[in-house]
């Protein structure tokens, strides 16, 4: 292959329904592609973010049956912000419920950042059900990782930590988390989209560090992070959105400590290509290094110019040859 490879063009769902799950939640399901073609799971960040069209285009049409969900409460799936009935290990069983929704045998899962996370969750569960993985941004729920994002990127970030913090630099981190946690769960609407709205603005400082202009045809770094607009004058999905994140933090995302570490041995099976951008300062790439280690059937690619967002054209290449690579393996036999 030579040149920078491009997103495949738009395509639309052959499928979009909204699939019942346990305690009332309905999960919004798009299925496009290859109506008899390898499945593949697109798995979106956040927590709490959402998938967008833009999701279907790593993945080659002809070769794919590319399957998208937006999580609990999160997107347009029912109700929106719910964090009642909303952990790690909920999601892990909408995942195989809507494998055996779809008739699938065994899956590609393709997640960045926490969708990175959530693959490895349900891969850890359930290894005999992934044929193969791709994940971008990598994130494994620590203490210390979520420590970095909210305090330890004001030394990178302080005009916009100071924004985020209010300046008290003796907070610790989980008192920064927690107390942002209390106000956007708070009964008074105005402070939860205030909180919302300073917590998304400080994430979309940090995501657009290094970022280039969005290609053409593609929505640019920090649209799934958007505030107030038009459609939302209140910024109430950004509030939606936060507030199923922050559930996750202040849980440490359902996980026990090192949880996805320690349970590596159960994917030696599964071959993945791992995408970490060089200049990642959501996600740095120290612990996308740790998980290859851990993982000797995995493959590191670093993306020199790269931050956090897909969207980096740098990003799009790696990811799309990746996804390209892994049908390779799949035709071969590899996987």
């Amino acid at each position: 292959m030579s040149g920078p490879l491009t997103l495949y063009p738009p395509l639309e769902p052959a499928d979009v329904l909204q699939l019942p799950v346990e305690h009332g939640h309905a999960l919004h399901v798009e299925v496009c592609g290859a109506v008899h073609g390898e499945p593949v799971l697109f798995l979106h960040g956040g927590p709490g973010s959402s998938t967008n069209p833009n999701h279907r285009r790593f993945f080659d049409p002809s070769f794919y049956r590319i399957v998208l969900f937006d999580q609990r409460g999160c997107g347009r799936s029912t109700p929106a912000g719910e964090t009642a009935d909303n952990t790690t290990q909920d999601l892990i069983a909408d995942i195989e419920r809507l494998r055996q929704f779809l008739g699938v045998q065994r899956w590609v899962l393709f997640g960045g950042s926490w969708g990175g996370t959530l693959a490895l969750s349900y891969a850890q569960r359930h290894p005999a059900r992934v044929r193969a993985m791709v994940l971008r941004g990598v994130f494994l729920a620590s203490a210390q990782e979520v420590a970095w994002f909210v305090h330890g990127l004001r030394a990178f970030m302080p005009e916009a930590w100071l924004r985020f913090s209010g300046g008290d630099a003796g907070e610790s981190a989980a008192g920064l988390l927690a107390r942002y946690h209390a106000q956007v769960t708070g009964a008074d609407e105005r402070i939860a989209q205030e909180a919302a709205a300073r917590w998304n603005a400080y994430e979309s400082a940090v995501m657009s560090v290094g970022e280039t202009a969005a290609p053409a045809g593609t929505f640019p770094v920090g649209t799934s992070l958007a505030g107030t607009s038009p459609a939302d004058p209140a910024g109430k999905t950004v509030a939606a959105r936060v507030r199923i994140h922050l559930h996750y933090l202040v849980n440490h995302c359902f996980l026990a400590s090192q949880q996805l570490m320690f349970g590596m041995s159960r994917l030696e099976a599964v071959p993945a290509i791992i995408v970490q951008g060089r200049r990642d300062l959501v996600c740095p790439p120290v612990t996308a290094h740790a998980l290859h280690l851990a993982w000797p059937s995995s493959t590191l690619r670093m993306v020199e110019e790269a931050g956090h967002s897909a969207l980096h054209p740098a990003m799009i290449d790696a990811l799309v040859r990746a996804t390209q690579d892994v049908k390779q393996w799949i035709e071969g036999g590899r996987a």
